[in-house]
């Protein structure tokens, strides 16, 4: 079963139609989009029928009451969509409804087969169909409905024979066969407004018919897309037969999105609005439009409709050929005048190419001379900034140390004076040469993350967190952060870390090695190092 369209009329749908106005060209950019989404909307259908599928199938061939429900809400859902699967399920009905031995039931089935063989457009088998049934034997809705496929069936004959003969006699059984359904509805029900408009309209009285169909409309109250569209496409062909053309176009645009939506495959709007617009010189749109027409009508199975679209279609076709030649034509012209204008474009493009190559091999020197420079700039600024800082704390600490020796030479010049040997004894025994070499690696460490504030977060994102190295509460840097530091300061030599620190050279190499070992990177965590950036604390 062929259940969705080909992916032609996506890419014909693209093409721009000729203007009839906001309101309309809305409309038909609408109706392309939901085009686009037709496949979605058949998808949904046949989710909701394979649902009514498996109820069906999990029920008991006996319970007929159940099965007689279901299969009609399958019908309902073939009943527009395609006509062979519609037919086997009225057939169910009948077999059922005779099981059932139901006689209102069986008849009802008739009705539900005569609007299938009327969307059809066999009217002899509808007319044969429908006098089977004796509308005496009907509840008042199934009553209603059999006049109301009545009525259709003969408004359909008479406007397809279309003379003065024959035409007359159909159309005054149709009109006593609405009067019939008018009177078994409720009136200012939907059902009373659609009957009412329809027998105005084909009465004559336009302006009547017209407001009751669109109070409907306008009532606010739901209806189902398929009731929409028929509300639509009558309005539209009541305003086409009274010249209202401008009028009519919207309203055949609204019916064939509601077609689309609901997935009516039997439809009129779709193929009328193609017509209309073949007659207005859209020849893409009416083209993409009528062979859509054709493929729901292929896939219903809807004879009359076939036959309507074939009357039209060659010459559609034969138009869009036309135009499309035209175009092509046309294109060719313009591709031809490109292809000169563009060979001297591609003559200059290669002229400026070469003089922008060697412009921007210039500038690639340039900027990697400026990259140069920066680097450069940035080291020297931060090279003056820690010698600003080193220096100047030191400077006071080694003018700390002159007044602490000044003081210790004339405490021993005054002890030597009075030859007290054992107080000179112990004032040197007083100096205490770890304390100070603490206090100048604590100088050392504040100083350092003044400069570098983000050294020791930056050196510990190089590790994994068990191998984190952090100060202890009583720390501003350990002895690994200290070596580290005086890398990053450029000293990088073992042996004057060795000496700066007090410890062997090849204690130093060990410490260094078992860091970069732990780190995520080995090979380059001293280029990590290095690339710790200092605070301009200046600025």
């Amino acid at each position: 079963m062929k259940l969705f369209l080909r992916p032609f009329f996506v890419f014909v749908l693209l093409f721009p139609a000729v203007s009839f106005g906001n309101g309309t060209d809305r409309l038909i950019a609408e109706l392309k989009k939901e085009i686009n989404r037709k496949n979605i909307y058949d998808g949904e259908k046949q989710a909701r029928i394979s649902g009514l599928k498996k109820q069906q199938r999990r029920l008991s061939p006996s319970d007929y009451t159940n099965q007689y429900e279901l299969t009609v809400k399958l019908y309902e859902e073939y009943k527009s969509y395609q006509y062979d699967s519609a037919y086997v399920y009225v057939n169910k009905l009948k077999e059922i409804s005779i099981a059932m031995n139901d006689v209102s039931r069986t008849y009802y089935s008739q009705i539900k087969l005569g609007f299938i063989l009327l969307s059809s457009g066999m009217f002899k088998e509808t007319f044969d169909a429908m006098r089977k049934v004796d509308p005496h034997v009907l509840n008042d809705t199934m009553r209603k409905e059999y006049y109301f496929i009545m009525y259709r069936c003969n408004s359909d004959l008479a406007k397809y024979n279309n003379d003065k003969y024959s035409s007359p006699m159909y159309m005054k059984a149709s009109n006593a066969y609405i009067d019939s359904a008018i009177s078994l509805t409720k009136k200012g029900s939907i059902d009373w407004m659609h009957y009412t408009g329809l027998k105005d309209a084909q009465d004559g009285n336009q302006t009547t018919g017209d407001d009751e169909l669109n109070k409907i409309l306008r009532s606010g109250v739901p209806i189902s897309m398929h009731l929409r569209a028929m509300i639509n496409c009558s309005l539209a062909i009541t305003y086409l037969n009274a010249n209202k053309r401008d009028e009519a176009l919207p309203l055949l645009a609204r019916s064939a999105i509601a077609d689309i939506k609901s997935s009516t495959k039997e439809t009129v709007a779709l193929f009328t609005l193609a017509e209309q617009l073949y007659k207005d010189g859209n020849i893409k749109d009416a083209y993409a439009f009528i062979q859509l027409a054709k493929a729901d009508a292929d896939f219903y199975g809807a004879r009359q409709r076939k036959i309507q679209i074939g009357a039209i279609l060659p010459l559609v076709a034969a138009e869009e050929l036309d135009h499309s030649e035209k175009e092509k034509h046309t294109i060719l012209m313009y591709l031809l005048a490109i292809t000169a204008l563009a060979s001297l474009v591609i003559l200059f493009l290669i002229m400026i190419y070469k003089q922008l190559g060697k412009l921007k091999h210039k500038e690639r020197i340039i900027e990697e001379q400026n990259i140069q420079l920066k680097d450069i700039n940035h080291k020297l600024g931060e090279d003056a900034h820690i010698k600003e800082e080193y220096i100047g704390q030191f400077f006071k600490i080694i003018s700390g140390y002159i007044l602490k020796l000044e003081k210790l030479k004339m405490s021993v010049d005054t002890k030597l004076s009075i030859k007290k040997y054992d107080d000179i004894r112990q004032i040197i025994n007083g100096i205490n040469i770890k304390k100070e070499r603490e206090a100048l690696y604590y100088s050392f460490d504040h100083i350092f993350l003044k400069i570098f504030p983000n050294f020791i977060s930056v050196f510990n994102s190089q590790f994994a967190e068990k191998d984190q190295i952090w100060p202890h509460e009583h720390e501003v840097l350990n002895t690994d952060l200290r070596i580290f530091a005086l890398i990053r300061m450029g000293i990088d030599d073992n042996e004057t870390i060795a000496k700066i620190l007090e410890y062997s050279v090849n204690t130093i190499y060990v410490y260094k090695m078992r860091i970069k070992a732990k780190s995520k990177n080995p090979e380059q965590f001293e280029q990590c190092i290095m690339g710790i950036k200092a605070v301009d604390t200046t600025s």
